[in-house]
């Protein structure tokens, strides 16, 4: 607890932040799954070939707005910017009347979480003492998933509520994003030692970035191709029988885990090589895939869920405390959106070839070949020199 005190006071802001947009979004990726494909009556592969697209747009813009962010000497402006883009779009997704414009809704709404992404964990490691910025990264995404984990259940309890009515459970659940990005606009206040860096390298690409940075994307990119949208845990728990309007339970689920575990990894970080940890992740989500591969029923995708939950939380915060320790000060913010920008094009290409596998080989396939795919990220992991 002494070392959560010691966080600073822009830790906490951007957990809040985080918490209350993600209470917000995830409302919505709660019952996406069954408004796609029950609803709109589409296939599998068109839901993963909007999470892919979605979440490949996130982490593109990523890259731009963390060199503009470095550039410009400024991180709260992006930050507002992205957070902006995000609560406009929910009203969009009520409106919806087919793929398309779901499609554009999600679109803008990651966007925003592009724009915001690569300056957010830059703030952090701008505003936090190197002992303690596993411990950061891990308390915000720790508080970034209380948000993951009350969104499913408010999701189910305004279904019931509002008798399945999902149109209005999106006006509903804009709200939070709206208050997310107004508490960010008046609280947040731009790091003084960013303010301060004078050094402004010119970006000259891939080989301009630090080796270890380097090193870091190339494993990114590979266990990115193994980390498929958690809406496919959501259709292998309908797939054993778990009922629509109980779907989202699965989301919280994950939540749950990833929630209780994210801090204590982060926080472990700061006292053991995080490389340990990162290979720690990367095995349980081999697991978890093994295991959803051959679940026949509900018990045993309840176990894959959680595993799949404990595998974030020891890999996600994990990773960012990497790249802020490896990369240089005046490339902060672009070496995370460098690392994101390789993770988007792993998320598009795993989220559509998941789908495509579901669709012609089922669940077990699918699961079954992120579990190797993690095996070789694993495996290039184990070659990143330890911390020194």
């Amino acid at each position: 607890m002494t070392m959560v005190r010691k966080l600073p006071r822009t830790v906490w802001i951007l957990g809040i932040v985080s918490l209350l947009m993600d209470l917000s979004s995830e409302i919505y990726h709660a019952l996406l799954p069954a408004f796609l494909t029950i609803t709109l009556g589409l296939p599998v592969a068109a839901m993963g070939a909007l999470d892919g697209v979605a979440e490949a747009t996130a982490n593109l813009t990523k890259l731009v707005s963390g060199r503009l962010s470095d550039r410009s000497q400024r991180r709260k402006p992006w930050i507002l910017l992205g957070y902006g883009m995000a609560a406009l779009s929910k009203p969009l997704f009520p409106l919806a009347q087919g793929a398309l414009p779901v499609l554009g809704a999600r679109f803008v709404d990651r966007i925003g979480k592009g724009i915001r992404g690569a300056p957010r964990d830059a703030m952090i490691a701008d505003e936090t003492p190197p002992e303690l910025r596993g411990a950061a990264y891990g308390l915000r995404q720790a508080m970034d998933t209380v948000g993951g984990f009350l969104a499913p259940l408010a999701a189910v309890g305004l279904m019931l509520l509002l008798a399945n009515d999902i149109r209005a459970v999106f006006w509903i659940a804009a709200i939070p994003a709206f208050l997310s990005f107004l508490f960010a606009w008046i609280m947040l206040r731009e790091p003084a030692k960013h303010l301060a860096i004078t050094d402004k390298a010119k970006w000259g690409g891939w080989r301009s970035l630090d080796k270890q940075v380097r090193r870091l994307i190339s494993v990114g990119f590979l266990f990115g191709l193994a980390r498929f949208s958690e809406s496919f845990l959501i259709l292998k728990a309908m797939d054993v029988g778990l009922a629509a309007t109980w779907s989202p339970l699965v989301l919280a689920l994950f939540s749950l885990a990833y929630l209780l575990l994210a801090y204590p990894a982060g926080a472990l970080s700061d006292r053991v090589d995080p490389k340990s940890l990162l290979l720690a992740g990367i095995a349980t989500l081999i697991a978890a895939d093994l295991l959803l591969a051959q679940a026949s029923g509900l018990p045993l995708v309840v176990i894959g869920v959680v595993l799949w939950g404990a595998h974030m939380a020891l890999t996600q915060g994990i990773f960012a405390r990497m790249l802020a320790d490896a990369a240089p000060e005046h490339q902060r913010a672009t070496s995370f959106g460098a690392f994101f920008f390789v993770s988007g094009i792993s998320a598009l290409l795993a989220s559509l070839g998941a789908g495509l596998l579901w669709d012609r080989g089922g669940p077990a396939e699918t699961f079954t070949v992120a579990a190797g795919i993690a095996a070789l990220a694993g495996a290039m992991a184990w070659l990143i020199p330890a911390r020194r």
